[in-house]
C-alpha cells in the first residue's frame, strides 16, 4: 500500500533537491526563531507582570476599579 503524498510535499522535495544550500538557510532560519534556550525565571516574572483583563471594558454600566 503506498502512501499518500501531496503535491506540495512533492513540489517541496524537488525544489530541495535542486537547491541543496537552501538546508543551511533553513537551519539558520529555525535557529534565529525556534532552537532557543527557555528562561523559565523569566517567562514567570513576564506571567506575573502582565495586568489582568478587565471583564468587558466596553460596557456603559462598567465602573473603573
Amino acid at each position: 500500500m503506498a502512501l499518500y503524498e501531496s503535491d506540495h510535499t512533492k513540489f517541496m522535495r524537488e525544489m530541495m533537491a535542486q537547491h541543496p544550500e537552501w538546508a543551511e538557510d533553513q537551519r539558520r532560519g529555525r535557529a534565529i526563531w525556534w532552537d532557543r534556550k527557555v528562561d523559565l525565571n523569566e517567562q514567570e516574572s513576564l506571567q506575573q507582570a502582565r495586568e489582568a483583563h478587565r471583564p468587558y471594558p466596553y460596557d456603559v454600566n462598567f465602573e473603573q476599579p
